[in-house]
């Protein structure tokens, strides 16, 4: 549900403003109103208001000069001059120094309305715009590492020293904690961060697909290779690689990796030409590679050569305090995405510091953006939230129905933890204790933010 739009009315004519504002919020608008434009700028600082209907004459500050502060102080908003007779230049003139629009006194209600959504659609369509063109992540992320503990600012410290160099970086950390976001910071960071960004989950790739994707192929290399395809690495040549989860390497394609580590050299698939890259490469596992090196299922001359730096990502719940400032981020960023204007209320905010956060800064954001969607007021509460953050799930009884029955996804998400749990976080052995594929595992654990 949409929230209602906030309108912020500012003229010093007393009648027309209160009248305005009564036929205004008769069709479903929040208004606010200011009878100078002293008092429009306070307005202004503290709500942010979708739509400035704004007068241009004013008893202490002219409407050209509030236009102006509007602008600079609150870009998302939209400004309609409100033009008294004989002002037709000057209100060309706003419209250049960036009002939307500008409407005639005394103007019909019903005129008024249309501009007023005119305005909207268009502030949509630059929100979304803006949100397509930062993608999911800023060019530099750095604004999106939210965080104050000790432990996550060295680390951020760490890697905003080690993204200058071109040594590999191995980073290591649980699911869903942000090891892609660090990669990111890496790459934007260095000389590299107007080339290429490639990101490769290796664990979602069975071996053929894997090192088809990574080195490319020939025509005819395998059955249904119709035509030549050029690899990952020739795409971020001059750029950086993000190899995520490495730790799930088969042998084999660990071998075709050392040799571009060393010799920067490779061939594709079915090829015999060398293809020559120069790609920095950096690399993230929740695993303990070093114990599959002593267990021999990950190659010790690869693991030093992917090591020369190692980042490690503290998990969430040992961020103290760092849930409520994510909150309060994800919470700003999705109401922006959704042009809502949500804020997470005091009982739901305790019930997220209280909860252990086993998927990390995934898990957390998945759980604020099904609170934004499931709340219908300005408020998110406990009702809200997904039935894991929940301490007495089994007892939580939902204001629009049963709460004691999970949803067929809870139930899902319940037995997936359970099992992974069982099994230390083996994949594999979850994966066959579930009757699915490690892949199609891998895909439900990114689904769900464990």
């Amino acid at each position: 549900m949409t929230a209602t739009p906030r309108l912020l009315l500012v003229d010093d004519d007393d009648p027309f403003r209160v009248v305005m504002a009564g036929e205004l919020r008769h069709r479903g608008f929040e208004v606010a109103t200011a009878s100078s434009g002293g008092e429009a700028l306070q307005e202004i600082d503290a709500e942010k208001p979708d739509i400035i209907l704004l007068d241009l004459q004013l008893p202490d500050i002219s409407g050209m000069d509030v236009l102006q502060a509007a602008v600079e102080r609150s870009p998302g908003s939209e400004v309609i001059m409100l033009t008294g007779h004989g002002s037709m230049d000057t209100a060309i003139e706003s419209i250049r120094r960036g009002a939307f629009d500008y409407v005639s006194k005394p103007c019909p209600i019903n005129e008024l309305e249309v501009r007023i959504q005119r305005a909207l659609e268009r502030q949509k369509l630059n929100r979304r715009t803006s949100v397509l063109e930062r993608g999911l992540t800023p060019s530099d992320p750095g604004d999106w590492l939210v965080g104050a503990s000790p432990e996550f600012l060295h680390l951020i410290e760490l890697a905003t020293k080690v993204a200058t160099s071109d040594s590999t970086v191995l980073i290591n950390g649980e699911t869903g904690s942000g090891k892609e976001m660090i990669a990111k910071l890496l790459h934007s960071r260095s000389s590299r961060g107007k080339k290429p960004f490639v990101v490769v989950e290796c664990a979602a790739l069975q071996e053929e697909l894997l090192q088809s994707e990574l080195f490319g192929h020939e025509r005819g290399a395998f059955t249904g290779a119709d035509r030549r395809k050029a690899g990952l690495f020739e795409v971020a040549d001059g750029g950086t690689i993000f190899l995520d989860e490495i730790g799930e390497v088969s042998p084999a394609t660990q071998v075709k990796l050392l040799r571009v580590l060393d010799t920067g050299t490779f061939r594709h698939v079915g090829g015999t030409k060398e293809i020559r890259v120069d790609v920095r490469v950096v690399t993230a596992t929740n695993r303990d590679l070093e114990d599959r090196v002593m267990k021999g299922l990950f190659r010790e001359d690869l693991y030093y050569r992917l090591s020369t730096v190692i980042l490690t990502l503290p998990p969430l719940r040992e961020r103290s305090g760092d849930v409520d400032l994510l909150t309060q981020h994800f919470v700003g960023l999705l109401n922006e995405r959704f042009g809502l204007h949500r804020r997470m209320g005091d009982e739901a905010m305790t019930l997220f510091l209280g909860h252990d956060w086993p998927g990390n800064v995934r898990e957390l954001l998945h759980a604020v953006e099904r609170a934004m969607i499931v709340c219908e007021g300005d408020e998110i509460l406990p009702q809200h939230l997904p039935r894991a953050v929940h301490p007495h799930s089994g007892s939580f009884r939902s204001s629009q129905g049963d709460g004691s029955l999970s949803s067929l996804a809870d139930m899902e998400r319940d037995h997936i933890q359970k099992v992974l749990d069982s099994v230390s976080g083996h994949r594999g052995k979850a994966a066959r204790i579930l009757g699915i594929s490690e892949r199609n595992l891998y895909r439900k654990l990114k689904t769900f933010g464990i």
